[in-house]
């Protein structure tokens, strides 16, 4: 009997001792190996793995219900000049790219010539009403805009314009319901709008925008159906404004935007008609306007007497600055042109020089070729500094959070005017 009792004891320690092995034994995943993946075209979703290339030669879609995440370092390269792909969203888009690793949505290097400049060799991004979500994190977006055709994905579908002859833009975001986060990005040689956005819950922050717009064209174009803060960006030689913000459209809610703390430089002068400008504003949009930097732009902050903008809108403690003398008078409050409370404007040529680190004032206000060495920070000194406000509310300083577990909080305020500080 003490034998069984023996027996039985050193039978019930080895199941237990199974059993807790067994409780902390885990599944790993294994790593997604880098790939180069040829002739790209069609429906796609799940992961493109980090530093992977795909060469894109026909459209691209999405699936409704369906997510397409893309790591950092990853290349999309679209390579069919004949076919100039878009890339159709009908589920959602996680574009998650690091500063040290951005994904790139790009042409290939021989394609990146001077008589390309303004793109026109892929496509755009285009989200359908039943994208709910949509991240851009770390991107490069470049060579875009090329026009639509009867046989366009986009048009087929009734998306953006839904019209053959129609240039697309790099980001079309459609959803009233949705989230649509576009920062620490970059955008360049695009032949006209940039992000052209018709609905959501909006953060564009921290992103740079140059080489943009030909015959039209602006920066960022708000419409209806958009509740957005627009921060901290870079906007330089858009061929009509940086910020075009208008609750045209019909949708549901209120287009409201809370723009604050953005550099803009050589606005609006590449087209010399009533529209070029640096922010425009219209149609009843609530546009609240704080520590924008304007450098040598066409315009100040414009408006249409006709179809004005909510009375509740807010400008204050934006900087301008003229180096030339059309420049300056384009900036002095009238009925077409906002004034705002603690605005510093320059009343003559070179008043208010708001002193960047790199970048010579003298350039050409029609320039479009951006320098890269070229640096937006303000030295000491600089007018710019303390003169901002940070006595406003942003709309979503709590964050807007994704299904795949990641939160973005609009950055908060600067009172130094402009979207870099200090040197």
């Amino acid at each position: 009997m003490k034998k069984v009792l023996i027996l039985a004891a050193f039978s019930a320690a080895l199941l237990a001792g199974c059993s807790k092995s067994s409780d902390t034994t885990t599944t790993v995943t294994p790593t997604p190996v880098p790939v180069v993946k040829e002739a790209v075209s069609g429906d796609v979703s799940g992961t493109w793995a980090k530093g992977s290339t795909y060469k894109i030669t026909g459209h691209l879609q999405v699936p409704t219900s369906q997510s397409l995440v893309i790591e950092e370092g990853v290349n999309i390269v679209f390579s069919d000049s004949t076919v100039k792909p878009e890339l159709i969203v009908r589920g959602n888009l996680y574009v998650m790219g690091t500063s040290a690793s951005p994904v790139k949505f790009t042409v290939p290097d021989a394609w990146k010539t001077t008589a390309n400049q303004w793109g026109n060799l892929w496509g755009g991004i285009i989200a359908a009403p039943t994208c709910a979500e949509m991240l851009i994190d770390n991107a490069i977006l470049e060579y875009g805009g090329a026009v639509t055709t009867e046989s366009s994905p986009s048009v087929k579908a009734g998306l953006y314009k839904a019209t053959a002859g129609s240039h697309v833009p790099a980001v079309n975001y459609s959803n009233v319901n949705g989230k649509l986060v576009i920062v620490n990005s970059r955008l360049n040689n695009q032949n006209e709008d940039g992000f052209y956005v018709e609905g959501g819950k909006v953060i564009i922050a921290n992103n740079k925008i140059y080489t943009q717009g030909v015959s039209g064209g602006d920066a960022i174009n708000i419409k209806s159906g958009v509740q957005a803060d627009v921060a901290f960006n870079l906007v330089y030689s858009p061929n009509t404004n940086a910020l075009k913000l208008s609750n045209a459209g019909d949708r549901s809610p209120q287009a409201y935007i809370v723009a604050y703390n953005n550099t803009i430089v050589n606005a609006g002068w590449r087209r010399p008609t009533i529209k070029g400008g640096s922010i425009w504003v219209e149609l009843g949009v609530r546009a609240d306007l704080y520590n924008n930097l304007l450098a040598n732009d066409r315009f100040g902050f414009k408006r249409d007497p006709k179809n004005a903008e909510d009375a509740r809108s807010k400008v204050s403690n934006n900087l301008y600055y003229g180096y030339t003398q059309d420049g300056v008078t384009g900036f002095q409050p009238t009925t077409e042109i906002l004034a705002g409370t603690s605005d510093i404007i320059s009343k003559t040529v070179g008043d208010n020089d708001p002193k960047f680190v790199n970048y010579p004032l003298s350039t050409d206000s029609k320039n479009a070729v951006f320098n890269t060495a070229w640096d937006f920070r303000l030295q000491s000194g600089s007018p710019a500094v303390g003169k901002g406000t940070s006595s406003f509310t942003r709309l979503y300083a709590d964050g807007l959070s994704f299904a795949n577990g990641t939160l973005y909080k609009s950055p908060a305020p600067s009172t130094t005017i402009g979207a870099f500080g200090t040197n």
